[in-house]
C-alpha cells in the first residue's frame, strides 16, 4: 500500500519525509536512521537525508512502507 504525504511547498527533503511519516520523532535522527535503513526514491537507492522530493516522486523506505509526494494545492 502507498501511502500519500501531501506537500503545500515546492518540495521536502527525505529527513523531513521520515519525520512527516512519522518514521522518526525528530529530523536529528533522520541521519542515523538513513545509515541503518535502505532508501529509495523513484527505485533508485539514495541516502541523503537533504535529497529533494517533488509531487510525484514515489519513496521506498525499507521496514517503513512506500510514500508517494502530492502537491496540497492541486
Amino acid at each position: 500500500m502507498t501511502n500519500t504525504i501531501e506537500i503545500s511547498k515546492e518540495y521536502i527533503t527525505l529527513g523531513q519525509l521520515l519525520k512527516e511519516a512519522g518514521v522518526i520523532d525528530t529530523g536529528g535522527m533522520a541521519k542515523i536512521f538513513l545509515l541503518e535503513y535502505k532508501a529509495f526514491v523513484n527505485e533508485e537507492q539514495d541516502q541523503r537525508r537533504g535529497r529533494k522530493l517533488y509531487p510525484g516522486d514515489v519513496i521506498e523506505i525499507e521496514g517503513a512502507g512506500v510514500f508517494e509526494i502530492a502537491s496540497s494545492t492541486s
